[in-house]
């Protein structure tokens, strides 16, 4: 407890009053500092691409930059400021005086319709039936994602790479056909 004039008013360990009607502003300096220099960044940032626009290989898009630098000092300035009204407020008392009150619920019409279960758009997510096709190619694939298998115990399913090809030639393709004709 402290006096303060005529009253005595008692405050929480983070030094926010407890007595009704009474706000203090608790200015936290590393808070500020932050807020200071990360302002006069900002500004520095402006002039610096202000400088480069004037300059003879100066763009528009450094002009853009010149005028947006200003607004992001006036933006960190605003946020501390918020910051600090926002800590000063008791929570009691922003609910009493209606502040931070907003809609709880989404109001109806907001967001779109939940689909019918007969609706086309869903159906293929419901439909469980298996597909053989797909069953087929997952297997492969988790064939193909076993560590080192020796090269016959893969599936003959699996296409051989050009290392694993053998040497004799394929008699089911057309030219070995017609190879086997003409040798006999």
């Amino acid at each position: 407890m402290r006096d303060v004039g005529h009253t005595v008013t008692t405050g929480t360990f983070e030094g926010v009053q407890n007595q009704p009607g009474h706000s203090t502003r608790r200015h936290r300096p590393a808070m500020l500092i932050l807020a200071i220099v990360g302002a006069l960044v900002c500004l520095g940032m402006a002039w610096w691409q202000w400088d480069r626009y004037e300059s003879a290989s100066g763009t528009f898009q450094n002009l853009g930059y010149a005028l947006q630098w200003p607004v992001f000092a006036v933006a960190m300035v605003w946020a501390y400021r918020r910051f600090v009204v926002l800590e000063s407020t008791p929570e009691p008392e922003r609910v009493r005086t209606g502040a931070g009150s907003g809609p709880r619920e989404i109001p109806a019409g907001v967001l779109p319709d939940r689909p019918a279960p007969g609706d086309l758009s869903i159906a293929a997510l419901a439909h469980d039936d298996p597909d053989p096709q797909l069953a087929e190619y997952n297997r492969y694939l988790a064939e193909l994602d076993t560590p080192a298998q020796k090269p016959a115990a893969r599936s003959s399913a699996a296409p051989k790479s050009t290392a694993q090809k053998s040497t004799a030639p394929d008699p089911s393709t057309p030219q070995t056909r017609a190879r086997e004709e003409e040798a006999q």
